[in-house]
């Protein structure tokens, strides 16, 4: 924000260097980037921080200017007078979008004279580099930066039917800018728009046919309110970006809209003449109260350690512009200005006083009085994952919200439902808000093995974004907001089984009692035999999915251009943070020696280990310590169409004395027995 050292003098008393203002507008958040002499004139240019954009004009520097060194503010009174018929008969004003334009206010000036601005105009508007236009076009962009609410003014006679409707722009419009370039709008931006067609992209920048040129007699001066979102998403994508929509970006003082239209026409009729209509077009929602916020005095001690005078503290407030409700019992209840819209707690109150009173106050070996805080559940579970995963050779991984619709496609076990497209793309075709981590990660795993990276084990935890009732979310419906869903995601480049211990471990670290049960799952990504759903008892809610595991076919190394084989996981948070036991538990270790015993178990093709594993477990309690399959062994021949052999190794212990081989061979014919009786098994014996 450049300003004028002559034109802040107009507002407010100013004996003192450009040098001193300069320092303790620093002091006070308004970092100082430089002056420069223009002419017999200064530019002073500041660096105004997103959340007060009051501070984009004079007014609202010489406000804090005021405030600061305890001077009165001179605003202008903004009082143009009216003559001639109302302003209803000579224009009209429609909003169809009052999303994207809460408030349009026009007022009509007949009868100007176009010419150029007397030198006092043209000089400040040259120190702070603007370019003189003619009277009405300069006096536009010098209320702009008088008081930062942006303004334009329409050739009245080229509005077809002297009709203002703000609307949506139809997809393939097309609008030449005042810059005299055509920009192709779509149905997300918003213009102002007269009968038959858009004459101004709204907050952003007018169109040509209708400016101000030197045979223009009668003007339209538009004051509007545009929703910042809808400002910063058009000036982006068209790569266009102007005085307006910086300041439209940022949210403006809604009760500025009619003092700048007002102060605007002032200076019209005092430098171009001319007639204003009487009365306003005023379209749209009036402005919404502000609610009124309570300071307590000892927060101020408590929170910047020293004690500031309860009337200084009020003073301060009053003159930033806040109207005092309630004075009393060690506090006080303001109403904040419109103008501040970051106004909205306590602290925020807390913040304006230490602000203006003074940072440099504050010594620097105050005492601070601190409450200890500690960290949330969710916090302490994904530090242990990370313990886990790290200490598994695995590296954490940052990646993009947004993936290219193939990425998406290619992997969203959570839901059917088609992903959330972003406005703008992330990165080139990188518009879909990702439904799942892994198609990021294999990306990351492509571009290492690009950098013939040798090791590439990686992990991430982000949201994925999910759009219907399917992700299991208790918050997800038909009539919701998307669910955000925080996962856990590995992709490494062992086999099924490696990836599936490190999801064990992390079960094992979180909760030791926990089981970890598969089930067949069918993912277009992911090998049809060498893939699973992971699911996981919860205590008073019965199995919950817990995430996908899987190698990665052929298909897909092709689809991500991976040399090498590639294993995922992806896992859901919420559950691990629901069975996650974070109080460290001990128990006693047994004394006595462990005894294994192996098995060679042959069954159908169809049954599962997993289920084979569950049976071994369940008739080997107590003694059941340590259970690994060795091998999986297919041959017709020797085994028969249809089956293959499970050979296992289980490693019992007792708690109360040494196992007997005899017992350990009772126990071994108990699992042979329960596995024929579930299962179909038989010992192997050839």
């Amino acid at each position: 924000m450049l300003v004028s050292w002559d034109w802040l003098k107009e507002y407010v008393t100013l004996d003192l260097t450009v040098a001193d203002l300069a320092d303790r507008l620093m002091m006070a958040g308004l970092n100082h980037d430089g002056t420069t002499a223009v002419g017999q004139d200064w530019a002073i240019n500041l660096e105004v921080t997103s959340n007060r954009p009051d501070c984009l004009g004079h007014l609202g520097i010489a406000r804090e200017v005021a405030v600061l060194w305890n001077r009165t503010l001179r605003a202008p009174a903004a009082d143009p007078r009216t003559s001639g018929p109302g302003v209803a008969g000579l224009a009209a004003v429609a909003i169809d979008c009052p999303d994207l334009c809460p408030r349009y206010t026009a007022r009509v000036i007949r009868g100007v004279k176009i010419g150029p601005s007397p030198a006092w105009l043209r000089n400040r508007l040259a120190a702070i580099g603007i370019a003189a236009i003619n009277n009405v076009v300069d006096i536009t962009n010098y209320v702009l930066m008088e008081c930062g609410q942006p303004l334009h003014a329409f050739d009245l006679q080229k509005l077809s039917n002297r009709q203002i409707v703000v609307r949506r722009a139809r997809s393939g419009e097309v609008l030449e800018a005042i810059n005299h370039k055509n920009y192709t709008l779509d149905a997300d931006m918003c213009v102002i728009a007269d009968a038959r067609r858009p004459v101004a992209l709204a907050g952003v920048m007018g169109g040509a046919e209708t400016e101000v040129t030197g045979a223009t007699r009668d003007v339209l001066i538009e004051s509007a309110a545009f929703a910042p979102m809808t400002i910063r998403s058009t000036a982006r994508r068209l790569n266009l970006h102007s005085d307006s929509s910086y300041r439209f970006e940022r949210g403006l003082d809604p009760q500025g809209v009619d003092w700048a239209s007002r102060r605007c026409c002032e200076l019209i009729l005092q430098i171009a003449g001319g007639e204003l209509a009487e009365g306003m077009l005023d379209v749209g929602a009036p402005p919404a109260a502000r609610q009124p916020i309570t300071l307590r005095f000892n927060q101020l001690r408590r929170i910047l350690g020293i004690d500031v005078p309860p009337a200084e503290a009020q003073r301060i407030l009053t003159a930033l512009g806040c109207r005092e409700v309630v004075a009393a019992g060690g506090q006080v209840i303001v109403v904040p200005p419109t103008w501040r819209g970051d106004l909205t707690r306590e602290i925020d109150l807390v913040e304006e006083v230490a602000r203006i009173h003074g940072y440099d106050k504050i010594p620097e070996d105050v005492r601070v009085p601190m409450a200890p805080s500690h960290r949330t559940r969710e916090d302490r579970v994904l530090a242990k994952v990370r313990q886990v995963l790290t200490a598994a050779g695995y590296d954490e991984a940052l990646t993009l919200s947004a993936v290219e619709e193939t990425w998406s496609d290619a992997f969203s076990p959570w839901t059917s439902q088609p992903p959330l497209r972003a406005q703008a793309p992330v990165l080139r075709r990188a518009d879909r808000l990702r439904r799942s981590l892994v198609p990021s990660l294999l990306g990351a795993r492509q571009t290492n093995e690009a950098l013939s990276n040798p090791v590439i084990e990686l992990f991430e935890v982000a949201k994925v974004y999910l759009s219907s009732a399917e992700s299991g979310h208790p918050a997800a419906g038909a009539a919701s907001l998307p669910v955000e869903e925080t996962m856990i995601t590995i992709v490494g480049g062992s086999d099924y089984f490696g990836v599936k211990g490190v999801c064990e471990a992390l079960l094992a670290i979180l909760d030791p009692a926990a089981e970890l049960a598969v089930r067949p799952t069918a993912q277009p990504l992911l090998e049809t035999d060498r893939s699973s759903e992971l699911w996981l008892a919860v205590a008073g809610a019965g199995e919950q999915l817990l995430g996908y595991l899987g190698e990665v076919n052929v298909g897909g190394r092709k689809e991500f251009d991976l040399r090498g084989p590639a294993t995922v996981a992806e896992i859901k948070l919420s559950v691990l943070l629901e069975i996650a036991q974070l109080i460290p538990q001990a128990g006693r270790l047994s004394a006595y020696p462990a005894v294994s015993r192996d098995l060679n178990l042959v069954v159908d093709e169809a049954v599962f280990w997993a289920d084979v594993a569950q049976t071994v477990r369940q008739a080997s309690t107590p003694y059941a310590e340590h259970l690994q399959l060795q091998d999986v062994y297919r041959s017709a021949e020797r085994l028969g169409p249809g089956k293959k052999s499970l050979l296992l190794t289980l490693t019992l212990r007792s708690a109360e004395g040494t196992l007997t081989g005899e017992e350990a061979d009772a126990i071994r014919e108990k699992i042979v027995a329960a596995c024929a009786e579930r299962h179909g098994a038989q010992l192997r014996t050839n």
